[in-house]
Order: structure tokens, then C-alpha cells, then sequence
């Protein structure tokens, strides 16, 4: 795949460690739950708040957007303590969803439920990632959709044309590129008058963890969700109650934190990680002491130790996507081969991260080879040089990582890290000591 270019932008310099770690970085909330519960809250039963929610470009975004279809949404004490007002869902508007795919993927169901059209675009790189298959099962529930040609769109832009309502029913959907589109259709599915069984009818289903986050949060909202048979979800309809919610830190945000105690040496530990979670980033500590670290929780403290040594890992990332980049940095700096499996996924994310990670660790003097559905990493001498990010706020952390050992690591546009972590150079020189960024 032919990767797209962007206009030039300043470079940010990847600090190099200059010795073992000591440092503990505070993680801000999870872009998942707290997009998730934003949903929720709005198709509530009353008012509620939610604490401790991440304010990045994602999050920014849906708040946006709910308050452009009727939400009322206030901050309160402080920025991440949201304050939400359950109204009618508005129609005649438009949405922007920048480039943020729960956006584009959790409020095309809610939208059913206006009166009146509710257009969505968003970003250009936005309209190259896949649609279709939601879409198709929408209009299978009777919905009419349109876009710019005729037929259902497989991308953004499009129209939903609510009616106030959906009967919902029984319907199947191919969820094998997203697993945002099992999410956005379950969140909505409480508000349908018939509810919603849902079936998975694709050859893979990545990202399981994110569909087990959504299921969990319906039901801690009062919602009957039936999921005791594979690849099928039965949404009983009913009131989503409202309450008042604390997100978990971002544990997927975390990983290149905790990664840096491997590449440096020394440790870095992360407060406020939960004891039971749905979150795909609860795997990192175990993966991180597959190649080479150690780690512990004690009383809600994640915290990993390494020396400097990297092992190569051979391992199905079908569950955790998100971690590829993270785990491909570290793989590029190992002292053997690793392969990264079960991750086609990628290729319609923020961009095509599988073809991307393979030409800046390449651009870098590694060697990294696309798979059918994943990577196999080799490592050679790297050196410094751009890394570019395509956008991609976490082709930008895993250039990071690499900057940590390799001299003269150039990242650009390395604020694309705020559609899920704003501020992330001050917390990347915090974790190393130095107020430079």
C-alpha cells in the first residue's frame, strides 16, 4: 500500500536516556471507556457525571458531536469531571468526527433516533477507513442511509436519516475489520423498541476486549445484555440508568511508559492501575516480562524493571491491537527476530499502521516485513533519522520508544499525541528527568 504524505511540520528531537529510570508517570483516563460512557450518559435516564474522563482530540470530539445532536454536556469542577444532561436527539445537523472511529462508528446508531437527517465527515485520512460493513447492517435494521454515490457508503461521508426511533430486531454483522462496529450498534441497542441481537457472520473478530469493555458498561448502566454464545449479543431494550462514573487510567497509553524500563533499564511504575479490567492494556505488564522485564502490581502500582535486555517475542496481538506499535519498537531494538500476528486490523486504523511501522522502522536502518496479518521484525543497527507518524498518535510513542537508545530519532508532527494523550512530550521528559521537551 501506497502511504499518504503531509505537509511539513516541525520535527520533535526523541530524547535519549542517559542512564536507568526511576520515575512514576500518572496515566489520564482511558479514551474508550471514557468515549463509551459518554454515550451512555447521553442516551441516560437522567443526569450524571463522569470523573477522571480523558480530555484529548478523541474525547473532545465525541463531546463535541453529543452536543451537536442535543446533549447537554458541562464541565464541571474541574476539566475531566463531565457533567451530562440527557436531551431528544437532535436532527438536521452535522457531525464532525475528525479522525476518531468511535466517533464515526458509536453515534451513526444513536442517530437513529433523531428527527431529521444527521450528516457525518470528518477528517480527509477519515474517509479511507471502513463504514460499509456497519452501514450495511443499519440499513438491514431499516435504516436509510445515503452518501455521496448511490448504494450504501462503505466510508465517510454520509446521512443518517433518523425518524425518531428503530424497531432494532435480529441482524448479522461482518465485524472482522472493527470491532467498533459491534460496539456502536450494542450502545445504542438498549433505546430500539425491540432491542437487538447481534451476530458476528466474519472470518476473525479482533479486539475482543473492547467489545467485553462495552458489554460490561451496559450492564453496570442497568442494560440486559445476553452474550453466552460466541460471536452473538442480545441487548434487551429497556432504561440506561443514570449514574455517576470514574474512568480507569488509559492502560494502553501506559505501555510505552512502562516499555521505556526495558529499553533504558531501571523501572517505571504507573498508579491508579485497576485490579480487574476490560481494558486490552492490561496485557502489557505480562507481554513486557515475555521480553525480558519483570513487573509487579502491589496496592494499584503497576510497575516494570528491566536492564536493558530485549527479548524477541513471537505473539497474536488479535485481542490488543493497539499495543502493535509499542510492542514493534521494542521488537526493532530486540536481540532476535519477533513476529506479530493477528493484526490485518491495522491496516484501517488511523493509517495503514502495518505498512507504516514497516517503513519507519526500515527508514531507521531496521528490517520489518508486512505479513497477511501482521509483522516479522529483524533487528539490525539503527540509526537516528525522521520518523514520520502519518497522523498516528501511536506511531508517534513508538518512535519515542526508539529514541531512548537510538541518537537522533527525529519525530514528526509528534502532536498527533493528543487524540488520546495531550501533553505527552511534558510526560515523556518527566519520565526521564528533565523538564525539556
Amino acid at each position: 500500500m501506497t502511504l499518504p504524505s503531509f505537509p511539513a511540520v516541525p520535527l520533535w528531537d526523541a530524547p535519549v536516556a542517559n542512564g536507568p529510570l526511576t520515575a512514576s508517570v500518572e496515566v489520564p483516563g482511558s479514551k474508550s471507556l471514557t468515549n463509551r460512557l459518554l454515550v451512555l450518559a447521553a442516551l441516560a435516564d437522567g443526569p450524571g457525571i463522569i470523573s477522571g474522563a480523558l480530555r484529548s482530540r478523541d474525547t473532545d470530539l465525541m463531546i463535541g458531536a453529543l452536543q451537536v445532536l442535543g446533549i447537554g454536556i458541562e464541565a464541571g469542577t474541574c476539566p475531566s469531571e463531565l457533567r451530562v444532561f440527557p436531551q431528544p436527539i437532535r436532527g438536521d445537523v452535522d457531525v464532525d468526527t475528525g479522525l476518531a472511529g468511535t466517533v464515526m462508528r458509536f453515534l451513526p446508531p444513536l442517530a437513529t433516533l433523531a428527527n431529521g437527517p444527521v450528516c457525518f465527515d470528518g477528517d480527509p485520512q477519515a474517509r479511507t477507513r471502513p463504514m460499509g460493513p456497519m452501514l450495511r447492517t443499519m440499513h438491514a435494521l431499516g435504516v436509510e442511509i445515503t452518501g455521496e454515490d448511490e448504494g450504501i457508503p462503505e466510508t465517510l461521508p454520509f446521512t443518517v436519516h433518523g425518524r425518531g426511533g428503530l424497531r432494532g430486531g435480529t441482524v448479522d454483522v461482518d465485524a472482522s475489520q472493527s470491532s467498533q462496529f459491534v460496539s456502536g450498534l450494542l450502545l445504542a441497542a438498549a433505546r430500539f423498541d425491540q432491542g437487538l441481537s447481534l451476530r458476528h457472520v466474519g472470518r476473525t473478530l479482533p479486539s475482543l476486549p473492547h467489545i467485553e469493555m462495552t458489554v460490561t458498561a451496559l450492564r453496570e448502566a442497568g442494560v440486559t445484555v445476553d452474550d453466552s454464545r460466541d460471536g452473538i449479543w442480545v441487548v434487551s431494550p429497556g432504561v440506561i440508568a443514570a449514574r455517576d462514573v470514574r474512568v480507569e487510567p488509559d492502560l494502553s497509553n501506559a505501555a510505552p511508559f512502562l516499555a521505556a524500563a526495558l529499553v533504558a533499564g531501571g523501572s517505571v511504575s504507573v498508579p491508579g492501575w485497576p485490579l480487574t479490567t476490560t481494558q486490552p492494556g492490561a496485557l502489557v505488564p505480562g507481554l513486557l516480562a515475555q521480553m525480558g522485564g519483570a513487573y509487579t502490581i502491589n496496592d494499584g502500582v503497576c510497575t516494570v524493571t528491566g536492564d536493558g535486555t530485549i527479548n524477541g517475542l513471537d505473539v497474536d496481538l488479535r485481542a490488543a491491537g493497539e499495543l502493535a506499535p509499542t510492542f514493534a519498537a521494542l521488537a526493532a531494538l530486540a536481540d532476535s527476530p519477533s513476529r506479530l500476528r493477528g493484526i490485518a486490523h491495522l491496516r484501517g486504523h488511523e493509517t495503514d499502521r502495518l505498512a507504516a511501522l514497516a517503513a519507519e522502522i526500515t527508514r531507521l536502518g531496521g528490517w520489518a516485513q508486512e505479513t497477511r496479518d501482521g509483522l516479522v521484525i529483524t533487528p539490525r543497527p539503527l540509526r537516528g533519522g525522521e520518523f514520520r507518524t502519518y497522523h498516528d498518535h501511536r506511531m508517534a510513542t513508538s518512535a519515542a520508544l526508539l529514541g531512548l537508545r537510538v541518537p537522533g530519532v527525529r519525530v514528526e508532527n509528534v502532536e498527533t499525541t493528543a487524540k488520546t494523550l495531550p501533553g505527552f512530550t511534558k510526560l515523556w521528559a518527566g519520565m526521564l528527568g528533565s523538564d525539556a521537551s
